[in-house]
């Protein structure tokens, strides 16, 4: 998947946002609270997405207090086997699903999953904060975390003296964090950074993606990677470039919408939807709150990037939804 044309090609973004604050499209909908809405939902999936749904929950929660949301995020692999079951109602994921994981859903039911594009992430790699290192090619990043190299840089980066730093830092080891294969970030990373390669044994996995930062944050020496909305002041992230000597460009949000910024990514939702078929209220309701001006500030609360009315627009069309329903 070519992340870069991806995000142009459905996001259709201008880089507008500033780097301090995201302003969530102003031609998005208020939220309208409808009546005889009321059950149980279920979320299973992504780790990264977990405060944003417990944001998107509370909010909704507040509209509907007869209404009952059970979060559970260990991974985006959760989600396909959840949806599967029916034992869930949403499968937020931070990558899209397999292929596998679509075909073994539409056995299942006849028809393919429906992925909805609720925000915008980006991986970041993350180092401490006194670390002097401003950039990295993704290739370095890769002889970082893997032992296969498949990105194809000339030589394993055991130290940080190997990415070109001096003095009392040239020498010491690099400390590496990652999560665990359950995780969509693992997944998206192994892609796209390791090119499907192997991480090295010595990655400490790690359950959670606040972990991870919190984990570089306490080591002087560490390095990894995690999604922007856990971003701390103890941490730092580098700016990245496709190739060695190629430009290095930063985690700023006006780089995640112009797609310049190489682990740019969309945040998922999966629901089992029917194509032609009506939603239920309780499903209908949650989605449309989620793309709504209130559901995207909540993104935005959460250190990620609200989408665009196009895109909450297609979102809603692939579950038979408007966005400015009659």
């Amino acid at each position: 998947m070519n992340v870069k044309s991806f995000l142009l090609g459905v996001l259709l973004l201008a880089a507008a946002a500033s780097a301090q604050a995201v302003a969530v499209d102003p031609t998005l909908p208020s939220y309208k609270p409808v009546s005889g809405v009321s059950g149980n939902l279920k979320s299973v999936g992504s780790d990264t997405m977990n405060n944003e749904m417990t944001l998107w929950a509370e909010g909704f929660y507040r509209l509907y207090p007869n209404v009952k949301i059970e979060i559970e995020g260990k991974g985006s692999s959760t989600a396909p086997t959840s949806l599967i079951a029916g034992t869930s109602q949403f499968g937020p994921m931070s990558r899209e699903m397999k292929a596998k994981e679509v075909d073994d859903f539409e056995k299942k039911f006849g028809y393919k999953p429906t992925g909805l594009p609720t925000s915008v992430d980006m991986l970041a790699v993350y180092v401490h904060k006194d670390n002097p290192l401003a950039s990295m090619s993704l290739s370095q990043v890769d002889a970082v975390f893997s032992k296969t190299r498949k990105a194809g840089f000339e030589k394993d980066v055991k130290t940080w003296g190997d990415l070109g730093l001096s003095g009392e830092w040239a020498n010491k080891p690099i400390s590496m964090y990652g999560r665990n294969s359950a995780s969509g970030t693992y997944g998206f990373f192994k892609e796209i950074v390791l090119k499907n390669g192997d991480f090295k044994d010595s990655v400490k996995e790690q359950p959670g993606s606040s972990s991870v930062v919190q984990g570089v944050a306490s080591d002087l020496y560490g390095i990894g990677y995690s999604g922007i909305g856990y971003k701390t002041a103890d941490v730092k992230a580098i700016a990245l470039s496709e190739k060695i000597g190629g430009k290095a460009v930063s985690a700023e949000p006006e780089n995640a919408y112009s797609g310049d910024y190489p682990l740019s990514r969309f945040l998922w939702l999966y629901v089992n939807h029917k194509p032609g078929s009506e939603i239920d209220p309780l499903r209908r309701e949650f989605i449309r709150y989620i793309f709504s001006m209130e559901g995207q500030k909540d993104v935005v609360k959460d250190g990620y990037y609200p989408v665009k009315r196009v895109t909450a627009e297609r979102a809603l069309k692939s579950v038979g939804l408007s966005l400015d329903p009659k």
